[in-house]
């Protein structure tokens, strides 16, 4: 797997997200993805030449550990962090689609021939605002990153029964003559990576939830200020058919009183 590759395509995303996806981003490529790499792979690169069990019968050591180690540590946070990011590689696709579209807009607009390499460039490096459709994509990728963030929590207690690595495990399986002990390797360390990734992830669930707050809370105000602003409209609408009506009632007033005394004075006469 190629993690620059990864990190290219987000890096797209980057500049059209908020302060906390920013954030989000840096979060999962520095204390997730390098860590990954660089240190709890090699941390769990013995895990079953050194697993150990007190027998010596043909098979039992590969049963207990398949019992106890059904997926690899490395390989389930891996698919997590595939998971995790597939839903911002969705905005990604959207973004272009966006872009794709703006540029064929300004080729009709401007002419083939006028449309400029600056004008183009220049299209490429505009940051859109997250509103509209592309709001629900990216508050959809947010929750999507959450559900996954949360199902890959679960399921990483749920298989090895807590985030913590015992150092003794009990196996019983066929075709274990009886039960057997058998030994993990380096138990504490593997408990403090363990515990390390899972904080990452907390981590990243607290900015996502933040993230979509924020992305509601601007669209509320949104949707306050257009509502505002169409009630000044029609007030001002209002007050304005109110003027002339008022203004049209006086003149009738002042035309009634004239003639009301034209004919008074008529009658003088």
């Amino acid at each position: 797997m190629s993690w620059g590759a990864l990190y290219a395509q987000l890096g797209g995303v980057n500049k059209h997200s908020t302060s906390l996806g920013k954030i989000w981003l840096s979060v999962l490529f520095i204390f997730r993805i390098t860590i990954l790499v660089l240190a709890a792979e090699s941390v769990w690169g013995d895990e079953q030449s050194d697993f150990t069990c007190n027998t010596q019968q043909p098979g039992c050591k590969n049963v207990c550990y398949d019992h106890f180690f059904p997926v690899s540590h490395i390989r389930l946070w891996c698919l997590q962090l595939i998971f995790v990011s597939t839903p911002a590689l969705l905005v990604a696709m959207h973004v272009a689609y966006r872009k794709r579209g703006d540029k064929r807009t300004m080729m009709a607009s401007n002419g083939a021939e006028k449309t400029t390499v600056t004008d183009l460039e220049t299209l490429k490096k505009r940051r859109l605002p997250i509103t509209g459709t592309l709001w629900w994509t990216y508050t959809m990728s947010l929750f999507f990153r959450l559900i996954f963030e949360g199902g890959f929590m679960y399921a990483l207690y749920f298989v090895y029964d807590g985030f913590q690595m015992p150092r003794l495990v009990k196996c019983e399986q066929w075709p274990c003559p009886n039960k057997v002990d058998c030994f993990i390797s380096r138990p504490t360390e593997k408990t403090v990576f363990t515990i390390f990734m899972v904080s990452s992830s907390a981590l990243c669930i607290v900015l996502n939830v933040a993230e979509l707050g924020y992305l509601i809370i601007k669209a509320l105000m949104r949707c306050s200020a257009r509502s505002n602003k169409r009630n000044r409209r029609y007030a001002h609408t209002d007050s304005g058919s109110r003027d002339n009506t008022l203004l049209q009632n006086k003149k009738n007033e002042m035309m009634l009183s004239s003639s009301t005394d034209s004919s008074s004075n008529k009658t003088m006469r």
